[in-house]
């Protein structure tokens, strides 16, 4: 890589895409925002608001609402919801160069499966730690951590993918983005995929930040028994997990005490949920193999009731 600066392209430059192409937008890459109307042309306008915890720019970068704008990316960030996997794949496959690298930044545990049942190339599953949200069209505000996990789903990777991954990890170390390449990135999906289980349902429920939320009377054994669940039927699944996943879990409202879960964000605008990826997700895999999850059960249940209600 050479320290040269790359073209980048964000698929669903939502908060975390226009927080990853942001930061890349620092480092001097080429950055195109691929997103809705409204932050179009909002960046078109003044370029991209990034408040962020050590600074507060406006980011010259480019946007477009069209899938064909990845054309001529190297690398290519992930990020629309998991409920568009299938159609945002399909939409850019055309436009890929035959070089480009797909790194995958959304929730969920089978989303690069999904991808690259769809599109040629490397797609590399990346596990996303950072709080933002999009304050207004065009405007990002960040609230902590930005940190990534990567790596790859087959072992031994083989060394193109090897080589790709090499590529992401220098690439986003060059933008003050810290990442970790895992020879156990399921495991780390999964973990993340706890987290979400845990968190998500109930801030969106509640509609309160992580650190209000977690002082709520019988909040803490909820999670509990969310994460336990989900520990379960991970097990069932074969997937190899760090222990004392809870202590971590709860570290999480610590750090992001003033963030509120995707799923409570999606709520509040009126848009769909990715809640049957995350909790619903458990809830199929569980009765798939006889794992009991009647927590998870509830709470995938009651935002989909919210949902369907708004």
């Amino acid at each position: 890589m050479n320290g040269e600066s790359i073209r980048v392209a964000v698929v669903g430059a939502g908060a975390v895409g226009c927080y990853y192409g942001g930061m890349l937008a620092r480092a001097g890459n080429d950055v195109m925002l691929i997103g809705r109307r409204a932050h179009v042309d909002a960046i078109g306008r003044a370029g991209l608001h990034f408040e962020g915890l050590k600074f507060d720019e406006h980011i010259a970068v480019r946007a477009s609402t069209e899938p064909e704008a990845v054309r001529g990316a190297r690398l290519v960030l992930f990020c629309v919801k998991s409920t568009d996997t299938e159609l945002a794949a399909e939409q850019i496959a055309p436009w890929l160069e035959a070089g480009s690298i797909v790194v995958n930044l959304q929730n969920g545990v089978d989303n690069t499966e999904r991808i690259r049942a769809r599109i040629s190339g490397q797609v590399i599953p990346a596990v996303v730690y950072v709080a933002t949200e999009m304050a207004a069209p065009g405007h990002l505000r960040h609230h902590g951590r930005g940190d990534l996990v990567i790596g790859a789903l087959e072992r031994p990777a083989a060394p193109e993918l090897a080589a790709a991954l090499e590529v992401v990890r220098q690439s986003f170390a060059r933008a003050g983005v810290p990442v970790v390449v895992s020879d156990n990135v399921a495991g780390e999906l999964w973990a993340k995929l706890v987290v979400n289980c845990a968190y998500n349902a109930i801030s969106a429920i509640a509609q309160l930040p992580y650190g209000r939320m977690i002082g709520g009377i019988g909040v803490r054994e909820v999670m509990r028994d969310a994460v336990e669940e989900t520990l379960a039927v991970a097990a069932a699944c074969g997937v190899r997990l760090a222990p004392d996943q809870l202590a971590g879990v709860y570290r999480i409202a610590e750090a992001m005490p003033g963030q509120y879960s995707s799923t409570a964000q999606d709520l509040n605008r009126g848009r769909p949920t990715e809640i049957d990826h995350l909790n619903g997700y458990v809830v199929r895999q569980g009765d798939a193999r006889g794992v009991p999850v009647p927590v998870n059960r509830v709470l995938h249940s009651l935002v989909k009731l919210i949902e369907s209600k708004r």
